[in-house]
């Protein structure tokens, strides 16, 4: 596979490697690239406990089970009047 970096990344690359923390641009490349897909992995595991949660919220929507937002900002603002009663 060939992957055609964009000037400025390669100028960035280009960088690590002068600065000593990769050997070579396809190496830093490498690295960065599977640093980032084992970071999404996990970001992708983090939030799996949210699937039900906008399933639930999407199917509410579907019923019309929703408020407006002037009526949510009416509700907090009544809520907070009463808090500072």
């Amino acid at each position: 596979m060939t992957i055609t970096l964009t000037a400025e990344l390669e100028a960035r690359l280009d960088a690590l490697v002068r600065s000593g923390d990769f050997r070579s641009v396809e190496e830093a490349a490498r690295s960065l690239l599977n640093e980032r897909l084992a970071e999404r992995e996990i970001e992708r595991d983090e939030l799996e406990w949210t699937k039900p949660l906008v399933s639930e919220g999407l199917a509410a929507l579907d019923r019309g089970e929703f408020i407006s937002l002037e009526e949510h900002k009416a509700r907090n603002a009544t809520r907070l009047a009463a808090l500072k009663g």
